[in-house]
C-alpha cells in the first residue's frame, strides 16, 4: 500500500466523520477541494468537482445549516439523517481512497466510512434529542452551531492535514465508545 493510499483513506476516514455532523458540508468541502486541484478525485467521481456539483452541494449545505437552527425540524432532519450519512460516508470514501481493489475499497468505503459517519450522526442525534427533551428546544441551536463548526473543522482538517483527522476520528470514535458503554442499559 502507497502512501498515497493510505493518506487517501485518511482523507475519507475525516471526511465520513464530518459527514456525521453535516451531510452536505464534506461534500461541499470535497468538491470544492477536487474543483480548485487540491485533491485528485477517483476517475468515475470527478463530477464532484464540477461547477454544477458545486453549486448543488453549496445551496444544499446552506438550506441544511439553516435548518438545524429550528427547534423540532432538526430533530426531524435526524430522524433521516443517519441512514444519508452512512450513504454520504460511504461516497466520500469511494470517491477518495486510491489504488485499491474495487473489493477492498467497496469494504472499507462502507465499514470505515459509512460506519463511522453512522456512529456520528447516531450520537449527535441523541445528543440533540436530550438537548430538546431537557431543554424544550431551546438550547438546540447551541448543539447545531456546535455541530456545523465540528463538520466544518473536520472537513478543512481532512483535505489539509490528513493524518490530523484520522487522530482527531479516532479520538471522536474513543469519545463516542466511552459516552455509549456510559449509558448504555445495564444488564440485570
Amino acid at each position: 500500500m502507497t502512501a498515497e493510499t493510505i493518506i487517501s483513506i485518511f482523507l475519507g476516514v475525516g471526511l465520513s466523520a464530518s459527514v456525521g455532523f453535516r451531510v452536505f458540508l464534506p461534500l461541499f468541502t470535497l468538491s470544492l477541494a477536487a474543483y480548485f486541484d487540491v485533491w485528485e478525485l477517483n476517475e468515475s467521481w470527478q463530477w464532484v468537482g464540477s461547477s454544477t456539483a458545486i453549486i448543488t452541494l453549496g445551496v444544499a449545505t446552506v438550506v441544511e445549516i439553516f435548518a438545524y437552527f429550528i427547534p423540532y425540524i432538526d430533530n426531524l432532519l435526524d430522524s433521516i439523517a443517519i441512514p444519508l450519512a452512512a450513504l454520504a460516508g460511504t461516497a466520500v470514501m469511494l470517491s477518495t481512497v486510491a489504488d485499491l481493489s474495487p473489493v477492498v475499497t467497496w469494504a472499507l468505503a462502507i465499514i470505515a466510512g459509512g460506519g463511522t459517519a453512522a456512529a456520528v450522526a447516531g450520537t449527535s442525534s441523541t445528543t440533540r434529542l436530550a438537548s430538546t427533551a431537557t431543554t424544550g428546544g431551546l438550547a438546540n441551536p447551541i448543539v447545531a452551531t456546535i455541530e456545523t463548526g465540528t463538520s466544518v473543522i473536520m472537513s478543512t482538517v481532512s483535505i489539509f492535514m490528513p493524518i490530523l483527522a484520522i487522530i482527531l476520528v479516532i479520538i471522536m470514535l474513543f469519545v463516542i465508545f466511552k459516552l455509549y458503554k456510559k449509558f448504555k442499559p445495564s444488564k440485570g
